[in-house]
């Protein structure tokens, strides 16, 4: 399946741009990836994109929903494509490898609060916290 990522941002009226293109080929191509890796995987193809271009494209694309930010505590912030599903994530305590867990109860916002507080709640961020089967097995770190 070839993603049109030059309809993905009309789709969200964001203006096309190489920068812009790139950015979200390099989060969908990286899952839970981090700027800098987002950065290098877009100097491939544009050698002179600023680290500001790159910055400006993933919270662009952010505030329109067309990527998520996920920021587990002690880490920096990673980017993904997996947007809209309320989704949680799991994270090796050791290595810090970030894998994506589908919501325990079935339905968005997946916990219901014993009290909202009169919020209107529409997502609930669940970080489960581990290690890795690399980092569980005897032997490793």
């Amino acid at each position: 399946m070839t993603l049109d990522f030059e309809q993905m941002l009309r789709e969200v009226a964001l203006r096309v741009t190489r920068p812009r293109v790139e950015v979200l080929s390099a989060v969908h191509a990286r899952p839970h990836a981090d700027t800098d890796s987002i950065i290098a995987a877009v100097r491939t193809t544009l050698p002179t994109v600023s680290h500001q271009a790159v910055y400006d494209s993933l919270n662009a694309m952010t505030a329109v929903g067309l990527v998520r930010r996920i920021q587990p505590s002690g880490l920096v912030a990673r980017y993904e494509s997996r947007v809209g599903d309320n989704h949680h994530h799991v994270v090796c305590r050791s290595c810090g490898l970030i894998a994506d867990v589908d919501c325990s109860v079935g339905e968005a916002p997946c916990l219901i609060a014993s009290d909202a507080g009169g919020f209107t709640i529409d997502e609930a961020e669940v970080v489960y916290w581990g290690l890795c089967s690399d980092c569980s097995t005897p032997g490793n770190p």
